[in-house]
């Protein structure tokens, strides 16, 4: 006689609640275990924080429609539903351990048979979940990430640590040169030295552009004075021209 039609609802809203809950959900066939393997497996997984349930296919089958799930082809044979939950401590399970906890039996048992199954919603093939199961545990992955977070910050103790003790040679040293600061007049003298010199230098310049100056007005003037001398001769050269040829100068003609 099948079960009654409250108890087939209950079932499924129960696996439909457990689809939704349920950070990864792994389907398997179970087919050729018997009660004490399913035991040993159920006991598994409940200390790798999941829990293994055997499900109608029809009433997981109601469920999945409901949340429109594609899981059809994963629902022949019988079928029991391995669901990431609670572990004995009271920490979550994670999809790694259930995971690795059904790979690591499947190899003891080859009736086992994991026919895939979802993380967050995403379906997963069986080569996809053996893969997964290859995956570190959550809680060794953080203690990993502790390890690598504790280095810097073990770095930066050390660096506070020689902040004050630098800081004690620095006034020590202060206090055996009597708090005197560093003297800066010789500093000061070599500026004022600089200073001279870029000041003498320019001077110097000043004076040697004057005198080009002036060298370029005497040779402005000579050039002046050499040109009046030429027509000066010029006139005299032309005035005798005349005179031999019989003409009257220039200054008999004034």
């Amino acid at each position: 006689m099948g079960e009654p039609k409250a108890e087939k609802v209950a079932i499924v809203a129960e696996v439909r609640e457990k689809f939704q809950s349920s950070e990864a959900v792994v389907l398997t066939e179970y087919r050729g275990l018997n009660v004490t393997d399913l035991a040993v497996l159920r006991n598994a997984m409940r200390d790798a924080g999941g829990e293994y349930k055997v499900y109608k296919n029809s009433l997981v089958r109601f469920a999945a429609k409901e949340l429109d799930l594609e899981i059809e082809e994963l629902l022949v044979g019988p079928t029991a539903i391995a669901f990431t939950g609670t572990r004995p401590d009271g920490k979550d399970g994670d999809p790694v351990s259930v995971a690795k906890a059904l790979a690591n039996f499947s190899k003891d048992n080859e009736n086992l048979v994991i026919k895939g199954g979802m993380l967050d919603g995403k379906l997963l093939t069986t080569d996809e979940i053996v893969a997964l199961s290859k995956i570190a545990p959550r809680e060794e992955l953080l203690a990993k990430l502790a390890g690598g977070m504790a280095a810097p910050m073990q770095q930066m103790a050390g660096l506070l640590k020689a902040v004050p003790q630098k800081f004690a040679y620095a006034l020590s040293a202060l206090i055996e040169t009597g708090g005197e600061a560093p003297d800066d007049s010789s500093s000061e003298e070599e500026a004022e030295v600089e200073v001279s010199e870029e000041v003498a230098e320019v001077e110097v310049s000043e004076e040697v552009a004057e005198v080009e100056v002036s060298e370029e007005e005497a040779e402005v003037e000579v050039s002046e004075e050499e040109a009046e001398q030429t027509n000066e001769q010029s006139s005299e050269n032309e005035n005798e021209d005349k005179q031999d040829a019989g003409e009257p100068s220039d200054e008999e003609e004034k």
